[in-house]
């Protein structure tokens, strides 16, 4: 059977398979089949998004074409940042939630994200059903009109003031001035009305999709630009998000980057203070910096590391009763108000906690010292297993005990993109350029 699900849903290149219409008819059936099965005979009901490629509205149509001949109805909420969905079916009352998005990947790319009704991504053990159920599924073409509700921004406004009604009583950003960069994507919207229904000063970068512009050179993987205009403009916070608006980057007053690590900690730290941290730890992944588990544990606090992954870090905060968790790349999970990363929600946290301190971002943002981490992602090689390889294998026990006793090294393929990531951690920057080189050439050779 073919792998269909990675990390973070489904992804590939727009136009080759997995991402054809064709297979969305398929995964639309499969989909409706499996979530029927506990139904009964009544109808399900999904609701589906999208974010502002030009392939999106195209893929919306094939995935609701496959629900419909399995008798679902589909209601359409137009383009909405992929934290709406789950608030969104758990209001609508619907069966399950999908979003058409790619997210940090660049417009050729498109992909598939989806929330049962409790609003959780899919289980192993669920995509591993749908993956069989679209295996015996005919991939045909779109034969049945969608069962679709047309296109509504109206259901947005419900998720605007979910988040809204999460922030202090009295929370206001009047007198700031932020720098947004939305990634041309699918918060290109909502973003900039939440910031400016608090108040602020927005001067929006990242907010004019075409179709084709999706986090070309902009957004939370490429924050430069955001980060200069911090830095020209004096503004008090630079918050760049992705594709679908589930994870972020920020930079503080001087343009320096604040990643997934420090905004998770002085998060989490905060709500320790005030005691409001519930499981004893918080969750973060094999990523996750050394000098946040450190930072915790002079507090008594745990870190517990997951697997990469913002559903992975969900699965274990749930089975610890955490409330806090995500990941260095920027998604950042507040259990007590989301069940997925929102980078806007995040960042409005963020701004709550700097005003609370009557602190910059530089300060109240910076939770710990970070120890030096390298990370490069290399090509996959197109034939092969690359991680099986003799060599390779060979090639990271040596880094392994180079790193050794006190760095580490975290080496995987990528859930989202055809690239292998290794990252490297440790005081001796030589030492981990050396590695990187070590195994960069290894795998190079496969």
């Amino acid at each position: 059977m073919l792998k269909l699900f990675g990390t973070d849903g489904i992804r590939g290149r727009f136009g080759h398979w997995p991402i054809t219409a064709e297979t969305m008819v398929g995964l639309g059936e499969a989909l409706g089949a499996t979530f029927a099965r506990n139904l009964g005979a009544r109808r399900p009901m999904a609701l589906i998004a999208r974010d502002t490629r030009a392939s999106s509205p195209i893929l919306l149509a094939a995935i609701a074409a496959g629900l419909a001949k399995s008798g679902v109805l589909a209601e359409a909420i137009g383009v909405a940042p992929t934290p709406a969905v789950p608030i969104l079916v758990a209001a609508r009352g619907a069966d399950l939630g999908i979003m058409v998005t790619a997210s940090h990947n660049r417009a050729p790319d498109n992909g598939v994200k989806i929330f049962t009704r409790t609003g959780d991504k899919l289980s192993d053990d669920l995509e591993r059903a749908i993956e069989a159920a679209l295996a015996d599924a005919p991939l045909d073409a779109l034969i049945a009109p969608p069962m679709m509700t047309p296109e509504t921004g109206d259901a947005l406004s419900l998720y605007l003031d979910r988040v809204a009604a999460s922030l202090p009583a009295h929370f206001t950003l009047v007198g700031r001035k932020i720098v947004l960069d939305a990634a041309h994507g699918a918060a290109f919207a909502t973003a900039p009305a939440l910031l400016r229904r608090f108040g602020a000063e927005v001067i929006a970068i990242g907010c004019a999709p075409d179709g084709a512009n999706i986090n070309a050179d902009c957004g939370s993987t490429a924050p430069a630009a955001m980060q200069q205009l911090v830095r020209e403009i004096g503004a008090d916070l630079g918050i760049a998000l992705d594709g679908d608006g589930d994870r972020l980057t920020m930079a503080d007053e001087t343009g320096a980057l604040i990643d997934g690590d420090q905004a998770l900690g002085a998060l989490a730290l905060a709500a320790a203070q005030a005691g409001a941290l519930r499981g004893g730890c918080v969750v973060g992944t094999l990523m996750t910096n050394i000098g946040l588990e450190r930072a915790l544990a002079q507090r008594g606090i745990g870190l517990e590391r997951a697997k990469v992954g913002d559903r992975y870090v969900i699965e274990r905060m749930r089975a610890r009763g955490a409330n806090y968790g995500g990941e260095q790349s920027g998604h950042l999970i507040l259990g007590d108000i989301a069940a997925t990363g929102d980078g806007v929600l995040a960042a409005l946290h963020a701004l709550a906690l700097m005003a609370a301190r009557g602190e910059p971002a530089s300060t109240a943002l910076r939770a710990f010292d970070p120890a030096p981490q390298i990370l490069r992602n290399l090509p996959l090689p197109a034939t092969g297993d690359p991680m099986a390889a003799p060599a390779i294998l060979a090639a990271i026990a040596e880094a392994q005990a180079l790193l050794a006793p006190e760095g580490r090294l975290v080496i995987r393929k990528s859930g989202t993109e055809p690239l292998i990531r290794v990252m490297t951690e440790g005081e001796d920057v030589a030492l981990q350029e050396r590695v990187q080189k070590l195994l960069a050439e290894a795998i190079a050779a496969a």
